[in-house]
C-alpha cells in the first residue's frame, strides 16, 4: 500500500511511547489540545511537548485522533495501539466520516492504499487528498 502524499512524519519519543503525527491526515478536530493541552499546543513551536506525561494518558488522548494523524508507540512493555472492534463509519454533519476499527482503504480503482485503525473519508468530494479528508469543503 502507498501513500506518497503522506511521507511527512513528526515522531515525538520518550523511554516509554513515541508519538507520530502525520500532518498530511490532520483535519483539526482539536480532541488532542482538550485532552491534552499541556502537551498538545499548535501556537507552540514544536506543537507537541510531552514532558513528564504519563504514557497511558497520552495514549488515551492519541486514540481519540479521528483521522489517525496521531499515532503512538508504546515502548514500556504496555498494549500496542489497537484497531477497534467492530469497524464503525460515523457521519458528521457538514463534514467527513469518522472511519474506525481494522479498515483497508480503496483508491477509486480498488487498490488498497491505507490499513489503518482510524481515518476521515471526504463526503463532500471537494478533497484534493480524495478519498480522505483535507477539510476542502471549509475553504
Amino acid at each position: 500500500m502507498s501513500e506518497t502524499s503522506e511521507q511527512e512524519l513528526h515522531e515525538y519519543r520518550t523511554d516509554a511511547i513515541t508519538i507520530e503525527w502525520r500532518p498530511s491526515r490532520c483535519i483539526h478536530s482539536a480532541r488532542c489540545v482538550q485532552g491534552l493541552p499541556a502537551v498538545f499546543n499548535p501556537k507552540r513551536r514544536p506543537w507537541i511537548e510531552i514532558g513528564d506525561t504519563a504514557a497511558d494518558s497520552l495514549a488515551e488522548v492519541i486514540h481519540r485522533c479521528p483521522s489517525g494523524a496521531l499515532r503512538y508507540v508504546r515502548h514500556d512493555g504496555a498494549a500496542a495501539e489497537a484497531f477497534d472492534a467492530p469497524a464503525t463509519v460515523t457521519p458528521i454533519r457538514g463534514g467527513p466520516l469518522y472511519i474506525t476499527g481494522d479498515v483497508v482503504i480503496n483508491d477509486f480503482d480498488g487498490n488498497p492504499i491505507r490499513h489503518d485503525g482510524r481515518a476521515t473519508l471526504c463526503a463532500c468530494g471537494k478533497s484534493n487528498a480524495a478519498p480522505f479528508c483535507d477539510l476542502g469543503c471549509k475553504r
